[in-house]
C-alpha cells in the first residue's frame, strides 16, 4: 500500500506561478500509471500565468471560487467542479475569491517540463 501525505511533499511555484505539490508522477516511483497529480494553490486576487499543456490536463477543484480561461472561453467554477483542458490549449484561472483557490490539477500523460509553454 501506498500514501503520501500532501504536508510530505515539497511546495514549489510551477511556471505559470501556481504554488504546486506534487502528489504523484508516473515518472517518479514505482509505480505504472502515466498520470500526473498535484495539488495547486492560487491566492486571493490571483491569476495564474495563460499557459499551454501539449497534453490533457483535468483540474478539480477543491475549495474557493475563480474564473477559468479555456482559449477563448471563460466559467465560473468553485468547489466541486471537474474542469477538462484539451491539449495545447491556452489555459489559466483567476482567483475571484477571498481565499486561497484549491485545485488538483491531473495531466495525462504525465507532466514534463518540455510539454509547457508559458505565454
Amino acid at each position: 500500500m501506498f500514501i503520501k501525505k500532501l504536508e510530505d511533499c515539497p511546495k514549489f511555484i510551477s511556471g505559470d506561478k501556481a504554488i504546486l505539490r506534487e502528489l504523484l508522477h508516473a515518472d517518479k516511483g514505482k509505480f505504472k500509471f502515466r498520470y500526473s497529480l498535484a495539488h495547486a494553490v492560487v491566492k486571493p486576487g490571483k491569476t495564474t500565468n495563460p499557459h499551454k499543456l501539449k497534453t490533457s490536463e483535468v483540474y478539480y477543484i477543491l475549495k474557493g471560487s475563480g474564473l477559468m480561461y479555456i482559449d477563448k472561453k471563460t466559467a465560473k467554477v468553485n468547489s466541486g467542479c471537474a474542469i477538462y483542458i484539451p491539449p495545447s490549449s491556452t489555459q489559466y484561472i483567476k482567483n475571484t475569491g477571498k481565499a486561497n483557490l484549491e485545485f488538483l490539477c491531473i495531466v495525462d500523460p504525465a507532466w514534463r517540463k518540455e510539454d509547457e509553454e508559458i505565454i
